[in-house]
């Protein structure tokens, strides 16, 4: 059970890095399931995500305080919507362009609601 908690937590911490870079693959989920299963299959693992200089902070702000730090929200909406305005440039379905938009408004306001740590 330990091998396939770790395997499936390797491949959610891949995911959520690719997430940070990816603007409609979610971070935040897969970096808390990687957390969870590595709590429950390799203490070495758990403890080397929770006091990664990159990731830990990040998923203690989301799991313990709910909140994401001002240069964060800046960076992943900007990401965000660059993404997302040249795809709307690139379709010329105007549904697609449609579903975009409610996307990328939706998502903005789900990270402009969360709470803003200051640094």
């Amino acid at each position: 059970m330990k091998i396939i908690l770790n395997t499936i937590g390797t491949l959610c911490l891949v995911l959520g890095i690719l997430g940070i870079i990816l603007p409609l693959l979610p971070t935040t989920p897969f970096l808390l399931l990687a957390a969870a299963c590595y709590l429950r299959s390799s203490d070495r693992l758990h403890k080397w995500l929770m006091n990664n200089r990159y990731l830990g902070p990040y998923i203690k702000n989301i799991k313990d305080k709910r909140g994401m730090p001002l240069k964060a929200k800046i960076y992943t909406i900007a990401l965000l919507w660059g993404s997302l305005l040249f795809s709307i440039y690139k379709t010329d379905k105007i549904v697609a362009e449609f579903i975009l938009v409610i996307i990328g408004a939706t998502t903005t306001a789900f990270i402009l609601k969360l709470r803003t740590l200051t640094e």
